[in-house]
């Protein structure tokens, strides 16, 4: 999990005994996510762009859930 520290370096802030910190990162992630879907929404009344917006939010979005879960894990750990 070290490894994957300097990609998701917004899990350095879960603290193991405070709940409120995970919550906060886990609330940054999906405010991220909510935000990234609106505009790729919004880029997606182009054709072209929609395709390669449709490819970035996947890939944003397995970003976010990976981030969520070491985040868990670090909780946890």
């Amino acid at each position: 999990m070290d490894k994957l520290t300097p990609y998701f370096p917004l899990n350095k802030k879960v603290d193991k005994n405070n709940v409120v910190s995970l919550i906060i990162v886990i609330a940054i992630y999906i405010v991220v996510a909510a935000v990234l879907g609106v505009v790729v929404g919004i880029m997606s009344l182009l054709p072209i762009v929609n395709i390669i917006g449709w490819v970035v939010s996947v890939l944003i979005g397995i970003y976010e859930l990976i981030g969520i879960i070491l985040a868990v894990l670090a909780f946890v750990k």
